[in-house]
Order: structure tokens, then sequence, then C-alpha cells
């Protein structure tokens, strides 16, 4: 079968399925995802044979360690998968949420409410939790959602489905409500990307690349979200133990990630004493840092850094080090080099917090934390569809109030225009 009768008959399935999900009342939904989160766990063993098939094929094909970490599942990702999904039961139902109200000199009665997006399409890469998150939150949106993911993850991706599917089918609610393109080719992906007859909204989670190639490819509307070149600046009045604490975090926890610290930006009057700090604190964890000419100057084992180093998601063990003379230059070079994501400052100075709280331009900007935080779930939304780093209609974490569109209902007694 072709890519394009493939897809189509997958989307129709996926379109008539809407409807369905869209008239679930809450309590409906809720004891559906409940049922779901226990199947996952329930099914760990198997989801967990067949993703190490995926991580077998990864370490065959050479695959990077940081990939390889966000391929990865365990039953304390597959418990976190669950937890994300009860929290989701755990929140308001985003549909049949008045948004406004009004009546018109001429008697009419408009309302403004929340509805269901309809079809939700997501393209991601190697995240298999991805699936289950993705899933949970469309459906709890009245949304059927339909899932490209990478190659790298089909056997992980088709497991879970399978669970969430067994999830649905034993609460008598279609199993077309979630579905999983199998085909992993670019041409069938491309394809996907035309099928705006069915689809009402496109979601790309992944690299740069795959981002790029969506925006510029896809026929139905997008939202993007956007690659992790988040910056750390260490302010000269912040306290030092603390800094060290949440840069180690923020470029340690997990170095696969879009909120994982890639550049940091230092103070030039504390560079000569904090740096070496710094250093010493990573390279614990082997990670390699590349500097401006002023770093490798204070810290030996430095290399000199690229002006591509400065735009770069590493994904890795690597970090990016720029000295600047204050404040002001922070947030001019943050600008020009993030993607507009996560950005934090560490400071003990009132006045250069909020100068760059107001002035950084990104989804997520911290004071005094790590950005690791930003996230559906410790944001308190339960699982995330992504991080949208654009700014029409969602913006950072999307929950569910960022997947449901809204529409105006009209009440009248006979009204006619003049």
């Amino acid at each position: 079968m072709d890519a394009k009768t493939y897809l189509e008959d997958l989307c129709q399935k996926a379109k008539t399925a809407k409807y369905s999900v869209a008239n679930l009342n809450e309590r409906e939904k809720n004891a559906a995802l409940r049922h779901v989160a226990q199947c996952l766990i329930d099914d760990s063993a198997q989801i967990i044979a067949a993703n190490q098939i995926d991580l077998d094929n990864g370490v065959a094909n050479g695959m990077h360690q940081g990939l390889l970490d966000r391929l990865k599942l365990t039953d304390a990702r597959i418990e976190a998968m669950a937890e994300g999904i009860r929290q989701i039961v755990e929140l308001d139902d985003p549909i049949g949420q008045t948004l406004s109200e009004s009546k018109r000199p001429n008697g009419l009665d408009i309302e403004k409410i929340t509805v269901p997006m309809g079809v939700i399409g997501i393209i991601y890469e190697s995240r298999p939790n991805v699936t289950a998150d993705a899933f949970a939150l469309c459906f709890k949106a009245g949304s059927a959602v339909i899932l490209k993911g990478g190659k790298d993850a089909l056997n992980s991706n088709l497991a879970v489905v399978a669970s969430i599917k067994r999830g649905l089918a034993e609460c008598n609610i279609t199993t077309d409500a979630i579905s999983l393109i199998e085909q992993t080719d670019r041409q069938t992906t491309v394809e996907f990307m035309k099928m705006k007859q069915y689809v009402d909204l496109l979601i790309p989670r992944g690299g740069a690349g795959l981002i790029k190639a969506v925006v510029e490819n896809s026929t139905i509307p997008v939202i993007e979200t956007g690659t992790g070149n988040c910056h750390i600046f260490v302010d000269e009045s912040a306290d030092f133990q603390e800094a060290l604490n949440i840069i180690y975090n923020a470029k340690t926890q997990r170095i696969g990630v879009c909120n994982a610290c890639e550049s940091l930006v230092i103070h030039e009057k504390i560079a000569k004493e904090f740096l070496p700090l710094v250093y010493q604190k990573l390279s614990t964890k082997n990670v390699e840092m590349r500097g401006d000419n002023e770093t490798c100057e204070i810290v030996k084992e430095a290399n000199p850094a690229t002006e591509e180093d400065f735009y770069k998601e590493y994904l890795d063990y690597i970090i990016s080090v720029k000295i600047v003379s204050g404040v002001d230059e922070a947030i001019a070079f943050i600008n020009e080099h993030n993607t507009g994501h996560s950005d934090a400052i560490l400071s003990q100075n009132e006045e250069n917090i909020e100068k760059f709280l107001k002035n950084v331009d990104s989804a997520c900007v911290y004071a005094n934390a790590s950005t690791r935080f930003t996230d559906g779930f410790e944001f308190g939304f339960g699982a995330e569809i992504g991080i949208s780093t654009q700014k029409l209609h969602a913006r950072g974490p999307m929950g569910l109030n960022q997947i449901v569109s809204y529409k105006y209902i009209i009440r009248g007694n006979g009204q006619v225009r003049e």
C-alpha cells in the first residue's frame, strides 16, 4: 500500500473517532485514563522488552548517548508515564468552559466556550514516553491523536500504543482515539504533513531539523516546539554554592532533554574565582567546557568555542561559556543566541533579576532555579504535549488548556440583520 492510501485510511478512522471522543463526558474520560495508566504498569515487562530491541538497535547503529537516554524506558519511567496520566485525571476538564459571555443590544446572547481541537497529529523522535503523554492530553482534551514516532523507537511505541488500545477497548471506547503511523520512511512523514483534510493541528517534537521540516512542509496548522539552547547567567552577586548546585543539576541530571543548560554566561567580576569551581564540579561528570578567550585563560582545560558553539543545543556533556561585563550584556547575548526556550539568572540583586526576567525573550525565564523545571509535570499541568517556543496561541509547556479550541454559541429569539 502506498503512503498516501495508508495515511488516508488511518486519518479517516481518526477523523471518525474524534466525534466519539468529543462526546465523552469528564467521568468517562477520567475512568478510561485511570485504566490506561494501570495497563501501562501491568504491561511494563512487555514494553521494556520491546524498548530493549530499540536500545540494542541504537547501540548497533552508533546512537549518541544522549539519544539513548531519551529512548530508554525503565520501570521507574513507565511509572512516571502512568503518574503523568493520573495527574491529568485530576485536572479540570478543559472542554465546555465558558471563556466569555455577553448580551448584545439586539437581544442576542453570545457565549464563547472551549471545544476539542479534533484530530491532533504529533511527529516526534526517540522519546517513547511522549506516546503516552500525547495520548492522555489529547484524549482528556476531547481529541483523537495520530502519532508519528521515529523509527529508532518503533518497537517501544508499538508496545505502548498496544497497551493504551487495550485499556480503551476494555472501557468500551474506540481504539481509533489513538493511532500510530507504523511506516517510518521519510515519504510517509512528508505525506502526513499534507493530511489537512483530516488533521486539525500538527505538533512536531524533536531536533531542529525535524521542526524546521514540519514548519516548512506542512499544510496543517503547526505549533512549533523549539530546541533548547538554554542559558544560565551567573551574576556577580550570586551565591556560589547555590549556583554550582543549580548549574550541575541543569547540565548533568539528564543531558538529552530540551531544558538542560547548554550555555553559561558569567559576570566578569567573579569569573576568575567562580569558573574554576564550575569546571571542577562539572568535571565529575566529564563535561567538556568550550569557552571564549577569557574563559580559556582562566580554565586551562577549556577548549576554544566557535561562534557556532554559542548557538548549539549539544544534548551532550558539553557546555559553552561566555564572560560578560554585566546583566545588560548578558541579556543581549542570550537574546541573540538562545532558542526562546528557557533561560535563568542566578543573582541576589533584585534589580538585576527583574531586568533579566523582563527583557530575556524566552518562553520560561528563571531566577535562582534550574532550567530543568520547564516541564508540564513540574508546572502542575500533568504530562505535556511539548514546549512551545512560538508566540501565537501557545507558549511554554503545553498542557490541556493549550490544545483546545473555542467556538461561539449565539442564542436568539427571531433576530434578523437589517
